[in-house]
């Protein structure tokens, strides 16, 4: 099993301070919607915040019982993948309760760093017999703290482009990363 979860603390700013970043409604949207497509069991938006969680219960709210749902039921299956917890081992927490799991955690970045493992290695490892379930960490703002790199069990290469731009949205690099962890590619291509 595979799961998503967007960290809002501890990120950095563009100074390299540590911050908690505000959630969009776009991310919500446009990860939920990723994560519904290639299979993701569920997508975590992780917040220490109070009144942010709240937003968050307001916004899937609206679309899973309310009129959003009713209007759109393609958004309320993907927006039903949305869970909120107030950091990281709570996510983990709420994993093993809600899916009898411990997952491998996996935390990426736009940084090069020494032992990333690729992409095309994790998609292997999860597709090996007995395989793994992975909890998937991305980080708003400018990235993750170190500090979450460090307590990972592993930090995925950065998803490179074909020049020296390196500045994806997390909402593209969520979906691209599970594009390479969940599609199977033809070997004859």
């Amino acid at each position: 099993m595979i799961f998503v979860a967007l960290i809002h603390y501890p990120v950095l700013n563009r100074q390299g301070e540590t911050i908690t970043s505000a959630v969009t409604n776009m991310d919500l949207h446009d990860i939920s919607r990723a994560a519904r497509t290639y299979g993701a069991e569920a997508f975590y938006v992780v917040t220490p915040l109070a009144e942010q969680q709240e937003l968050v219960r307001e916004l899937v709210g609206h679309w899973t019982s309310g009129v959003g749902g009713t209007l759109n039921p393609d958004r309320k299956r993907a927006m039903e993948l949305i869970r909120v917890c107030p950091d990281i081992q709570e996510t983990v927490t709420e994993i093993s309760l809600e899916f009898q799991c411990r997952p491998v955690i996996y935390a990426t970045t736009a940084r090069v760093l020494p032992d990333q493992l690729s992409w095309e290695k994790l998609r292997k490892k999860i597709e090996a017999p007995g395989s793994m379930d992975v909890l998937l960490l991305f980080g708003t703002a400018s990235g993750l703290h170190s500090q979450v790199l460090d307590q990972a069990d592993g930090v995925l290469e950065p998803i490179r482009g074909t020049g020296d731009y390196n500045h994806l949205s997390v909402r593209s690099a969520v979906s691209i990363g599970l594009d390479r962890l969940k599609r199977y590619f033809d070997p004859s291509i």
